[in-house]
């Protein structure tokens, strides 16, 4: 077999520009990878300024990771780590490790993008407190929060959770999810997603 290379002036008598292959285009940019564990309980807010802090200050090239084997806790600070990663520019990507339970499982939920291990669990439930003062006062104050948290749970979980799974655990059920389960929810998740750009 013969190969024919054309020069410049074969191109220029035939009119087909030959091929004369590809170029390369290259960009450089910093991407900065961080990882935070929470691990146990879910403490008070002044112990996680440091992860408010970079969560605020990166870039959309940053990767921030958040590595998850908790039992839950504080539901203010939890809720101060899901506000904070939602106004983050960075790629948060949270890691289901272990266990994920009551506000674990909804700081796993807010992550841009979740991954999860083998043998892991999610645990989710309503919230629990102590109310103080009159009678009055203590009905207004459960009423508001009742309404508040059906709004949190409805935001942060669906379409992860359906409805009805929000509404049952309203009313006081629990959820228990394996690896497996967590898994094939995501998976639909996404599916939807693409659905509804394409």
């Amino acid at each position: 077999m013969t190969q024919h290379l054309s020069s410049p002036d074969e191109e220029a008598e035939t009119g087909v520009e030959i091929f004369q292959g590809l170029t390369r285009y290259e960009r450089h940019s910093e991407v900065r990878q961080i990882s935070y564990y929470l691990s146990g309980a879910i403490q008070q807010s002044q112990y996680y300024t440091d992860l408010f802090y970079t969560l605020r200050s990166a870039s959309d090239n940053d990767l921030i990771y958040l590595h998850l084997n908790t039992s839950g806790g504080d539901f203010d600070t939890g809720l101060q780590i899901i506000n904070n990663m939602r106004a983050s520019e960075a790629h948060v990507i949270t890691v289901l490790e272990a266990r994920a339970y009551s506000m674990g499982a909804f700081i796993f939920l807010a992550g841009d993008e979740c991954v999860v291990h083998d043998n892991c669990q999610l645990l989710f439930h309503i919230y629990s407190g102590v109310f103080a003062g009159k009678g009055n006062e203590q009905q207004a104050e459960g009423l508001a929060l009742s309404t508040w948290f059906e709004k949190f749970m409805s935001r942060t979980c669906q379409p992860f959770l359906t409805g009805k799974e929000v509404k049952n655990i309203l009313t006081g059920a629990d959820l228990w999810m394996d690896s497996d389960e967590i898994r094939h929810r995501i998976a639909r998740m996404r599916r939807g997603q693409n659905k509804a750009a394409g």
